[in-house]
């Protein structure tokens, strides 16, 4: 399966690549690449006229800084689209401008769509600081997002001071994203990096992720999910999670975190769930061949998840987690207790899987704490299984 899935994004990237298709050219409608002229319209009239388009069609955007503002790009369009980003695309100054919407940049119910290189920079900085000060904001916009959309190849984008989140996956399939860079300063609230929600068949290959947030989030309804080669950090890690907010949720499952570096980031990799009844499940993760350096939580499981200590005191999380694998994660935890297993006390973690784990803290052997957290540990280990 996962062959077939290469070869068709292969296929789809060389179709994509074609020099025949009929390129609409941003500038041709109107766009000035001078970073101060409201190039919105004619993005957007670029967009109708490819979508429209009988045979497979390129919109263009060429070198250059372009100044725009919410931009939806409906589909279904009738053939496959190419989107190429030469240049550069900026939020106004001012936050409100697409910060009320909740997106920036939106393809909505598009199939078959390769969106190619470029530079987006939302400009958050200022959100960010009327966030800080508890002023009265918007609920902010995410930088990139797909949703209702199969088969989307995302490749080489930089993602810069998104409001929130940079990327966002919502109920697509057969998705890759590759060599993607996103930036943002540690300190940035909720700018998560790349999230993933009701979704299948999706790879995440390769790319630098530093943000103040979840370098990756898989939310519920993900499943069928592949990523590899990612440097993570700073931020919060990889989360699965948090789950479990709603007594009705899709589960979590077939997940795969492969040959990636976690730099001084707060978590590694990470499970999370409210502590609060639900149907909701994790099942069918494997995290192997990866590497901490300086990371607070390196291997964290939290069914405790309450946060301000609202809605959730004193109950215990339903979501079940089973058959998770760790395997082949070495480096350095900033805390004596790297590998914590927190599981649900009415629903234990079952089938984890421990193997060759090595994790120091200041040179010397770090701890485990276990909770409710049940399977078996072979290879070395450090720290001591606590199972």
């Amino acid at each position: 399966m996962a062959n077939n899935i290469m070869l068709f994004f292969i296929l789809f990237y060389l179709i994509n690549s074609s020099n025949a298709m009929p390129s609409f050219n941003v500038q041709r409608y109107g766009a000035k690449g001078d970073g101060r002229t409201d190039a919105t319209e004619p993005f957007l009239t670029a967009w109708s006229l490819a979508c429209g388009s009988r045979t497979r069609a390129m919109v263009y955007i060429p070198r250059g800084t372009y100044l725009v503002r919410n931009l939806v790009f409906w589909g279904p369009c009738k053939n496959i689209i190419t989107f190429k980003i030469d240049g550069k695309l900026v939020a106004p100054a001012n936050y409100w401008s697409i910060g009320s919407s909740g997106y920036w940049i939106l393809f909505a119910k598009v199939n078959r769509i390769s969106v190619i290189g470029g530079t987006i920079d939302a400009r958050g900085a200022g959100y960010w600081s009327c966030r800080k000060k508890g002023g009265h904001c918007p609920q902010g916009a995410r930088s990139i997002s797909f949703s209702w959309c199969n088969n989307v190849l995302l490749s080489g984008l930089t993602s810069l001071y998104s409001q929130t989140i940079h990327v966002t996956i919502h109920h697509s399939s057969n998705v890759r994203i590759q060599n993607i860079r996103i930036r943002a300063p540690s300190g940035s609230p909720n700018t998560d990096g790349i999230i993933v929600q009701a979704s299948s068949g999706v790879t995440i290959s390769g790319g630098v992720i530093a943000t103040g947030d979840d370098c990756i989030a898989l939310n519920q309804g993900s499943k069928n999910i592949w990523i590899e080669r990612l440097n993570c950090g700073p931020g919060h890690g990889i989360s699965i999670g948090s789950l479990g907010e709603y007594a009705n949720e899709e589960g979590v499952q077939n997940i795969t975190v492969t040959n990636s570096i976690f730099t001084r980031t707060q978590n590694g990799v990470r499970i999370k769930a409210w502590a609060r009844p639900s149907n909701g499940f994790v099942k069918n993760v494997q995290y192997r061949n990866l590497v901490m350096r300086n990371v607070e939580n390196p291997i964290i499981i939290d069914q405790n998840y309450c946060p301000n200590g609202k809605g959730c005191p004193n109950q215990s999380s339903g979501v079940k987690i089973s058959g998770v694998t760790y395997s082949n994660i070495k480096g350095t935890s900033i805390t004596p207790i790297a590998m914590r297993l927190e599981c649900s006390g009415s629903h234990p973690c079952t089938g984890i899987t421990l193997k060759n784990i090595n994790l120091k803290y200041m040179r010397k052997s770090s701890a485990s704490y276990c909770k409710n957290a049940h399977g078996r540990a072979s290879g070395v280990m450090i720290p001591r299984n606590c199972m």
